[in-house]
């Protein structure tokens, strides 16, 4: 597994923004939270503006591995060492929609525990969120693109399921023939098309880079325990339960574990792994993803409405939870800043649990 020879250092100026980034900040903000509004209106309790439904809520350790060469001991993974963190299983549309709806799926983890200088707005905090979809690609070019489609979901929220369930099964079937030429789509996925394979065989990228200590990376988390691997494409019949995902992973996790690693990918340098190119996959035959840390979770309730309440209403998520040696780069990373903080500020002043950065998870619902 290839580690770049000199890998690309870090500098601010290698990420400055642009003169409309602000214009377009402002309009990716407002169309998130009319996705909150609407699905308030409609249900009486905020949601988030994306990845609403979740399918698994679990606890879990994070050990950072020792004996990692210099490049790759950096920031929170300078130094080995055992953190309690969250991950929260979930599927991107803004409203809850039934399973039969396949939709790209994500995996937030957020550790607890760590030290470090804290970036702006998570002062005080010590947690570190890294936000992953199963995809190591962008669905859009930039954030104007970003915003096009943003718009599209925004209007269809809370409308039309049944048209949602038919347009995602022929989706799904347009994906298959995509893929039987050694091609796939993030399009057709995001709209419906993806693939209902098991949630846990999938692999989950950040997809946009981040500062790591003196360098710069992606993060990839990656199923390593044999029972997740056995899963990895494994077709999850969707049938008429609206929540087969979700029940899915409640089931795995009655009798067993799982573990993952997390990975990081260095940048070799900015011509061939740009910082601010959403759609440019990093090549791995150049700098592959190395393991870093390693994720366990024990046998335990994977999703309860205690669970739920405790994280899907208690607890933001955001890459920008954070400290300054793992800062967010690029255009649409500064964005999510802003747009988290929103949605995060909404759900707080609306629902009867406030939404907080834990010091701690030893009170979590088992």
């Amino acid at each position: 597994m290839p580690l770049p020879l000199t890998p690309q250092r870090y500098s601010p100026d290698l990420d400055l923004p642009g003169p409309e980034e602000a214009r377009t900040a402002a309009d990716i903000v407002r169309t998130l939270l009319e996705i909150s509004q609407k699905t308030y209106a409609d249900g009486g309790h905020a949601l988030r503006s994306v990845h609403a439904k979740s399918h698994g809520l679990l606890q879990a350790e994070v050990e950072v591995l020792g004996g990692l060469p210099p490049a790759l001991a950096q920031g929170i993974f300078a130094r080995p060492g055992k953190y309690p963190a969250v991950m929260r299983f979930s599927t991107i549309p803004g409203d809850i929609l039934s399973d039969s709806v396949s939709t790209p799926r994500g995996v937030a983890l957020k550790i607890v525990g760590v030290e470090g200088e804290r970036l702006e707005g998570s002062e005080g905090a010590t947690t570190q969120d890294f936000i992953t979809v199963n995809g190591p690609q962008f669905n859009a070019p930039n954030a104007k693109a970003f915003l096009s489609s943003l718009k599209l979901l925004a209007a269809t929220t809370d409308r039309a399921p049944g048209a949602k369930k038919v347009a995602s099964a022929i989706l799904r079937n347009v994906e298959k023939v995509i893929e039987a030429f050694g091609s796939e789509s993030a399009a057709a996925k995001s709209l419906g098309g993806e693939p209902p394979n098991h949630i846990l065989g999938e692999t989950f990228f950040a997809q946009l880079p981040l500062r790591y200590g003196d360098y710069i990376a992606k993060i990839q988390i990656a199923p390593v325990a044999p029972e997740l691997l056995a899963l990895t494409d494994a077709p999850l019949e969707l049938g008429d339960s609206p929540d087969v995902i979700r029940e899915a992973v409640i089931d795995y996790f009655r009798t067993h574990s799982a573990v993952w690693e997390l990975r990081v990918q260095l940048c070799a340098d900015l011509e061939s792994m740009p910082i601010d190119a959403p759609k440019k996959v990093w090549d791995e035959s150049v700098s592959s993803f190395i393991p870093v840390a390693r994720i366990t979770a024990l046998p335990q309730l994977a999703w309860s409405a205690a669970r739920s309440a405790a994280i899907d209403d208690g607890m933001g998520f955001s890459p920008w939870h954070a400290v300054q040696a793992h800062r967010p780069l690029g255009e649409l990373m500064r964005m999510r800043k802003t747009a988290y903080d929103r949605s995060q500020q909404f759900r707080t002043e609306r629902n009867r649990t406030p939404v907080r950065e834990p010091a701690t998870l030893d009170d979590l619902p088992q």
